[in-house]
């Protein structure tokens, strides 16, 4: 399975901060954004991921995280010059994803939970249709809202319904088998002009081939779209971090964990970097 990192927006709801970068390199805590998704495809054991960036941002997102060979990943960078939505990313990806399965996550979410990585990867081990990840919101009138009948099947997705038909809402991390790039070029705007994710989900739909995993109370989403839940975001990991006396989402410390690279060549990288909190941490960790 391939991973993708939809990370084009112009980020207006955090304007002025978005000024001069896009939010998905805005600091949570004591790293960019964009350090989190990553987290989740490495934790799911993907190793092949494009970002999907706007023109303005591409080099910062590049600076950022360069190809990925610190971290034993390769790491592709494509551009959305239009923004027409979320499914636009596999048309975009279209030729990268070729024959594989892809991931599909949103550069400003953030999820965890103890499990989370067990969670990632049973999501994961589709060969045929779709998975998506749901999470009981206060305000589902702000995502796509999953419907479910009496045996816990998924009805119909809605994005942004003014009337609810539950509190599950749809986050953003989707894992789809080789037809997510023609489902997408098949779908037709929706009135606010964009390729809907909720549109190309209701494809799976339509053939029964769309599953969900609902997760538990325990486990914490944040839609890092707003100040509010940006400063929320930073709060909960650090807390997280100072209760467990180790770094999470931390795509350093997952790529040691999980073998995508030496003790030597981490080492390496962090020596390489200036001294910081931050790397001192991952240092700390990896010499436990």
């Amino acid at each position: 399975m391939k991973g993708i990192i939809l990370a084009a927006g112009d980020g207006t709801r955090l304007s002025p901060a978005t000024i001069p970068i896009s939010k998905i390199l805005l600091p949570v805590y004591d790293r960019p954004m964009i350090y989190y998704p990553l987290s989740l495809l490495m934790m799911t054991g993907i190793k092949e991921i494009l970002v999907i960036t706007n023109e303005r941002d591409s080099d910062n997102f590049r600076r950022t995280l360069g190809d990925g060979s610190q971290y034993g990943i390769n790491i592709k960078y494509a551009i959305q010059y239009v923004p027409r939505g979320i499914s636009d990313a596999f048309i975009i990806a279209k030729d990268w994803i070729g024959e594989d399965c892809v991931s599909l996550i949103l550069g400003d979410n953030i999820l965890y939970c103890d499990n989370i990585d067990t969670i990632l990867e049973k999501a994961s081990k589709i060969t045929n249709g779709a998975s998506i990840l749901g999470c009981h919101v206060s305000d589902p009138r702000r995502f796509g809202v999953i419907e479910f009948d009496e045996n816990n099947s998924i009805m119909s997705i809605e994005e942004k319904p003014a009337n609810p038909k539950s509190d599950c809402a749809s986050i953003g991390i989707y894992f789809c088998d080789r037809k997510a790039s023609s489902f997408a070029e098949k779908l037709k705007p929706s009135k606010r002009g964009e390729l809907e994710i909720t549109d190309l989900m209701n494809e799976y739909l339509k053939i029964d081939e769309l599953s969900v995993t609902v997760l538990d109370n325990d486990s914490k989403w944040i839609d890092a779209g707003t100040f509010d839940s940006l400063l929320s975001a930073s709060s909960f990991i650090a807390e997280q971090e100072k209760r467990l006396g180790k770094k999470i989402l931390c795509p350093e410390t997952i790529a040691f964990n999980k073998g995508y690279v030496s003790k030597e060549e981490i080492t390496e990288w962090i020596n390489n970097n200036k001294k910081s909190e931050y790397y001192e941490s991952v240092r700390k960790e990896i010499n436990h």
